[in-house]
């Protein structure tokens, strides 16, 4: 089952747009091709193909997920824009002279920077002040490609948090191998509040978009914000884990934020956005709560592993 979203595609829908993801086995092109309700999707690497070598013809839609994502280890700026920014629009580029009509970009809620907690929201169209050169790259590929954009060249950016689910990789499989690992964790009354989607959501959205043809920007998320305690209990639960919570002292706390704040924001901090704009334009709501999607995020690394 990929939830309800394929009892409201007509048929024809599901085998026209031919579909070319550029970024070849990532997680989500993977997840892409398993999940989708499109049928007609080819691949290519841009390790081992220049945008100005790939034959576009035929294509009706690039999906391109080819990026640097946000790391802990050192990577320049410069090379954050080569690759987010600057291959993404040689690619996009020679989409459209041989005639692409809709090309799809994978973003990053980092283009909003550090989304202050209070009563501020951030949504669509909230002002961008990315702090990093992850969110800096995503966000002047983002300006680049709407530059592109014309009557016959479609151009739909996609925002989201943190992407989970079946082949999980980076900070969420830290997590679920930490929760496994460690039966007690200083997450005790955390009620910082984050946004997560999970990848089959995720999927259905992009169809959707397909299926539209919608330019623009949008948010995808999970409807459901979780805090970290509420996340690790979720994990625990499903990794029939037992976990016990505690807080950590003040001054602790205060030292970990000043000393490694990359790592506190991620574990108490807060990114929570509206998408009310999105879900009304598409007519989107995701098929699946957080807890189903964490259910089957688990079921799927349990298999995988054990």
């Amino acid at each position: 089952m990929k939830g309800n979203f394929a009892n409201n595609l007509p048929i024809f829908l599901l085998i026209m747009p031919k579909i070319l993801i550029t970024g070849s086995n990532s997680y989500i092109g993977t997840n892409f091709i398993k999940f989708s309700h499109y049928q007609d999707i080819s691949q290519v690497s841009l390790l081992q193909t220049n945008p100005e070598d790939i034959y576009f013809g035929g294509y009706d839609v690039v999906l391109h997920l080819a990026a640097i994502v946000h790391q802990t280890k050192k990577i320049t700026e410069s090379e954050y824009l080569r690759v987010n920014r600057d291959l993404c629009l040689e690619v996009s580029s020679h989409a459209k002279k041989e005639g692409v009509k809709h090309f799809i970009f994978l973003s990053t809620l980092k283009v909003y920077g550090n989304i202050p907690s209070g009563n501020i929201i951030t949504d669509e169209n909230s002002e961008c002040n990315p702090t990093d050169p992850y969110g800096k790259s995503k966000l002047e590929a983002e300006i680049g490609l709407k530059e592109l954009e014309g009557p016959d060249f479609i151009v739909s950016v996609i925002r989201t948090p943190l992407v989970y689910g079946e082949g999980v990789k980076a900070n969420m499989l830290s997590l679920i191998k930490l929760v496994e690992k460690i039966r007690i964790l200083p997450f005790k009354n955390t009620s910082n509040r984050r946004n997560y989607t999970y990848v089959e959501n995720l999927v259905g959205f992009i169809d959707r978009i397909i299926e539209k043809k919608a330019s623009g920007t949008f948010i995808i998320k999970d409807n459901e914000a979780l805090s970290t305690a509420e996340l690790v209990k979720l994990l625990a639960k499903n990794l029939n884990t037992r976990l016990s919570l505690f807080a950590l002292p003040g001054f602790i706390l205060f030292m970990f934020k000043k000393l490694i704040p990359h790592y506190y924001d991620r574990l108490y901090g807060s990114m929570e956005v509206d998408n009310t704009k999105t879900k009304k334009i598409l007519d989107y709501q995701p098929p699946y709560s957080a807890d189903e999607g964490i259910s089957r995020m688990i079921s799927a690394y349990q298999k995988n592993n054990y």
